[in-house]
């Protein structure tokens, strides 16, 4: 696993919980939340997110809008950067690669 998906990973486990990490370290799954705010944020592995609930909208630097809730499914390809906008705490499923 390359440093930047270390550090990314390391981050959403003192945002959520960690439930399973590939043996190589190549993979990681788990729970994050964030309260609400407007935040930078660039996807530094491919992260697949199934939200659970709250409500946002991720912003691509290109002006593309995500908006996300429950039952949201969203894939973020590696170098996706733009912002977050959460107006309710969001909580999500997730894995990255």
């Amino acid at each position: 696993m390359g440093r930047g998906l270390q550090h990314a990973c390391r981050l959403a486990a003192r945002l959520g919980q960690i439930l399973s990490q590939n043996p190589d370290g190549s993979s990681e799954c788990g729970l994050w939340s964030c309260t609400p705010g407007l935040r930078k944020v660039t996807f530094v592995a491919d992260e697949f997110c199934h939200f659970l609930s709250g409500r946002g909208t991720y912003v691509h630097d290109d002006g593309e809008e995500t908006p996300v809730g429950a039952g949201t499914l969203v894939f973020f390809p590696a170098g996706w950067a733009g912002t977050s906008t959460i107006t309710q705490t969001l909580t999500k499923a997730f894995m990255c690669r």
